[in-house]
């Protein structure tokens, strides 16, 4: 039989509050914990490709097209029959390639993406920083690369036309530390295109005397 003190007792009892407390709490304070990782992680690689895009768009404007320079001639394909310092037509053309259009010349998208040292690791020095230096997870796989005839220049221009560069990047996603073991349904953050434009300038990789 329970005496009615021992039931008084049993319920002013506050023994073990404290950790009872805590497991009620722990859970709230450990998903808040994880969100704040998980938040960092991702701006940080955010920031991280958006630096990469920047640093791709300003390598290619003295690189050569990584279209090859075929396609990327396709700029003047309508240059014929205009006389020789005449301005350049105004009609909207442009050439891509990269993820989701054609193939890029791989040696020329490597000099983007790894600065022409062959590697993703920053070496110091001289060498030039290419887009995986400042964000190793992106890939050829992952940037697009399109010309645009800007209207800039004249027909017959000697370094071939003027055009507008614009990088982006296409199929990289974010996959989260934890947040998805913990949240049902939730796999991976896309990253967006971020696209970066600039005009070119020799688009010409050759330091003096090309072969």
């Amino acid at each position: 039989m329970v005496r009615r003190g021992s039931r008084q007792c049993f319920a002013a009892d506050e023994r073990g509050l404290s950790l009872t407390e805590a497991l009620l709490v722990m859970p709230i304070v450990l998903l808040v914990l994880v969100a704040m990782i998980e938040f960092g992680t991702a701006v940080f690689q955010w920031n991280q490709a958006t630096k990469a895009v920047q640093i791709g768009a300003r390598l290619a404007a003295v690189s050569s097209p990584v279209t090859g320079d075929t396609a990327y001639l396709a700029l003047t394909a309508d240059h014929a029959g205009i006389p020789e310092g005449d301005p350049t037509p105004a009609g909207l053309v442009s050439v891509s390639c990269g993820a989701g259009t054609t193939a890029c010349d791989s040696a020329r998208l490597a000099r983007l993406l790894d600065g022409g040292d062959g590697s993703c690791q920053p070496s110091g020095g001289l060498s030039m920083m290419g887009m995986c230096d400042v964000a190793p997870f992106i890939g050829p796989e992952n940037v697009r690369v399109t010309y645009y005839r800007s209207g800039l220049g004249y027909v017959g221009r000697p370094f071939g036309p003027v055009s507008t560069i614009t990088v982006e990047l296409r199929n990289l996603t974010f996959d989260f530390l934890i947040a998805d073991e913990l949240i049902p349904g939730l796999s991976s953050l896309t990253i967006p295109a971020q696209p970066v434009s600039i005009t070119s300038e020799d688009v010409n990789d050759c330091r003096d005397t090309c072969p």
